[in-house]
């Protein structure tokens, strides 16, 4: 009769010694795979500070200049293996702030397009964006809301979406994205600024 084992056995591992399991095996590969698609998708300017290895470097590098769907999976696959020898972390960090960045992105352009259309709307709306922004060029923000709302009334979507609706946007953008930095730089405690130009005067 055969003798149950004493503790039950652990799904990650398939023997004494520790090793994994092959489902273990299966999932981290899967893990690695789908990093390495995220990896893809980052700028240049993220991959950079990695410093990984020339080969995966030139498997990204072939999978941007890949056109065909099959041809792009199969260099998915490569990059997946590839992925295998390189420490995960530092990409898993880069790949979240890249997509922390970009949601704020978008969150500063739907506050953009809110403030485009009350300032078209509501008349008061001008007050409370000077109440809030009050370094803002007045005269050229109601210029441009003016321009804006007179081609509101043109029949076609392309000239109600005219030039003044393109600037007033930009403006808007712009002004939040200053406003956005000069409170990131407000957060920062004193201390800190201090120690930083200590540092940028040393040799």
């Amino acid at each position: 009769m055969r003798r149950a084992p004493p503790f039950p056995q652990d799904p990650e591992f398939d023997d004494e010694a520790g090793r994994p399991s092959k489902s273990a095996l299966k999932r981290q590969m899967h893990e690695l795979q789908t990093l390495g698609e995220e990896l893809t998708r980052l700028p240049d300017s993220r991959i950079v500070p990695l410093n990984l290895p020339e080969s995966l470097l030139d498997a990204l590098a072939e999978f941007h200049r890949t056109r065909s769907f099959e041809g792009k999976r199969r260099q998915l696959q490569y990059v997946g293996k590839l992925m295998r020898h390189v420490d995960p972390e530092p990409i898993r960090e880069a790949i979240a702030a890249f997509k922390l960045g970009s949601a704020k992105d978008t969150l500063r352009l739907h506050e953009a397009e809110r403030w485009r259309e009350e300032l078209l709307a509501q008349d008061d709306a001008l007050t409370r964006w000077m109440s809030e922004h009050p370094n803002t060029d007045a005269q050229a923000l109601r210029s441009l809301v003016r321009a804006a709302r007179k081609d509101s009334t043109a029949a076609t979507v392309e000239q109600r979406h005219a030039r003044a609706y393109r600037e007033l946007f930009q403006l808007i953008k712009s002004t939040l994205a200053e406003a956005n930095t000069e409170s990131i730089s407000d957060d920062i405690p004193e201390d800190h600024e201090e120690d930083a130009r200590h540092d940028h005067r040393r040799p």
